[in-house]
């Protein structure tokens, strides 16, 4: 029998820890003096409680390791437990926020998806605007962890060909996670940092570059006011270009870029092939843009470019609405939204490694056509791919394409339109935040969808920033069976 014990110790560990995360937003609230400061305590208290209680209550079952089936259910269900405590504020707080609303709210924070049913954001409390940005922080660096030591361990969707990277992946998952999360914390701190200077030497203020900080290294796009960046100004559309950039580079190349080594981030066919991508596209939206006489010149350009990477990274952020640019750019930034950024980063949908791979083994098989007495076998950066891994990112795409027109037909089953179905349905798997339409386009929210739209949205998020696999494995009779 499958012994829970362990998962909920880590479970209760991390719920307990995401209590003492509501302590800023209450310092935040008693520095400003808005007296919406209660609301973070009663919900810290009531989420460090709960944690510890279940991290005591599961501790007698803690082991060296987990097995695989502990840690795919420890995968999938912290993403589920986090976002039902951190939804507390927004129940409690100014937003008075349903259940339901709350938990979309907490879960599309926590899977940086962006997507937003509040409305009115210039008028919120400085606490609840800080907490949305520390949701999607925290769900930031989460998702780099599962991504460099869970999905390798699992062999979902091609990720065991990063099982060797800068860390020697020898021994038990924990231990190992510990390891890692320790040099990517530096890192992801000190990029955020960073981040955040650059938005205040650009004329933001404190607040709104720590919180667009948060978010941009993220990639989550959650910002402070409805109109997104549109009214940020031109330095913080390239600042964020940038750091959202830097945020969709795989982070293990990072680490040893700053132990001395800058080969391995200069060399990634990831990386180069990322920025290929992003140029391409960024050029073909700036001429279409400027020959449709929409914008001119460094405008022209810096608004695809800024729409381009905060699409393809999957932050979300809206510099301007796209919808008015046309059929070609509006298609064009709905597609590019589902190539996402590198492995190892925290952008997000199908990533670039696996349309590498997939064009690769496209290349052997008309090598085979064409030479059939050839032997061919598919390269990735310099190494030959083997069959287990070439089978898990065709199962991926199998899957996401399957599960992206399951979701679709069940929004249109609750009554949405077909784009607002089909783009929510994208939006929400690939975590990219806003889908096309007046409704829940970038100058939209998704506060006015029924309930049952959001529920599935929800779950859509959650399977699509888990690589989709590591849901679907939880619901197998063979799961629990062996």
């Amino acid at each position: 029998m499958l012994d829970l014990r362990p998962v909920g110790y880590v479970i209760g560990l991390l719920v307990a820890v995401l209590g003492a995360t509501m302590l800023a937003p209450l310092a935040m609230d008693v520095a400003v003096g808005n007296g919406h400061w209660p609301v973070f305590l009663e919900s810290a208290v009531i989420t460090i409680l709960v944690g510890a209680v279940m991290a005591l209550s599961c501790a007698n079952g803690v082991k060296e390791g987990l097995t695989i089936q502990q840690t795919f259910l420890l995968t999938s269900s912290v993403w589920v437990a986090l976002p039902f405590f951190g939804a507390l504020p927004f129940i409690l707080g100014e937003t008075e926020l349903r259940f339901v609303d709350a938990f979309f709210e907490a879960m599309s924070g926590l899977t940086t998806t962006g997507s937003t049913v509040i409305e009115g954001l210039d008028t919120l409390p400085e606490g609840l605007l800080l907490w949305r940005g520390i949701l999607q922080w925290l769900g930031g660096i989460g998702i780099i962890i599962v991504a460099m030591v869970f999905l390798p361990e699992l062999r979902v969707g091609g990720m065991q060909i990063f099982r060797s990277e800068a860390f020697d992946t020898m021994g038990k998952i924990l231990p190992r996670a510990t390891q890692i999360a320790r040099s990517i914390s530096v890192i992801y701190v000190s990029l955020t940092l960073i981040c955040g200077l650059c938005y205040m030497l650009v004329g933001l203020g404190g607040f709104d570059a720590t919180v667009h900080a948060m978010t941009t290294i993220a990639t989550g796009g959650f910002a402070t006011s409805d109109s997104s960046f549109a009214a940020l100004g031109r330095g913080a559309e390239y600042v964020a270009v940038v750091f959202m950039g830097l945020a969709a580079l795989p982070f293990v190349r990072f680490v040893q870029f700053v132990a001395g080594d800058p080969q391995p981030l200069l060399k990634d066919t990831q990386v180069r092939a990322f920025f290929l991508t992003l140029g391409v596209i960024v050029l073909a939206l700036t001429l279409w843009v400027m020959s449709q006489d929409h914008l001119r010149g460094e405008e022209a350009f810096r608004k695809a470019l800024f729409n381009t990477m905060s699409l393809i990274t999957g932050t979300g952020y809206a510099s301007a609405d796209y919808m008015t640019w046309g059929s070609f750019a509006v298609a064009m930034l709905f597609f590019i939204g589902l190539i996402g950024g590198c492995a190892g980063s925290t952008a997000c949908s199908i990533k670039i490694f696996r349309y590498q791979l997939l064009f690769a083994s496209i290349q052997v098989q008309i090598s085979r056509i064409r030479m059939p007495n050839g032997v061919f076998a598919p390269r990735y950066d310099g190494r030959v791919v083997g069959e287990d891994v070439l089978n898990s990112v065709m199962s991926f795409f199998m899957f996401f394409v399957v599960t992206l027109g399951v979701v679709a037909v069940a929004l249109g089953m609750t009554g949405l339109d077909l784009i607002t179905s089909v783009s929510g349905a994208a939006a929400a798997l690939a975590n990219i935040g806003p889908g096309l339409g007046p409704e829940i386009g970038p100058a939209g929210s998704f506060a006015g969808l029924n309930d049952t739209a959001k529920w599935i949205l929800s779950f859509a998020m959650l399977i699509g920033r888990l690589e989709l696999l590591v849901v679907f494995a939880i619901f197998t009779i063979r799961f629990w069976r062996d």
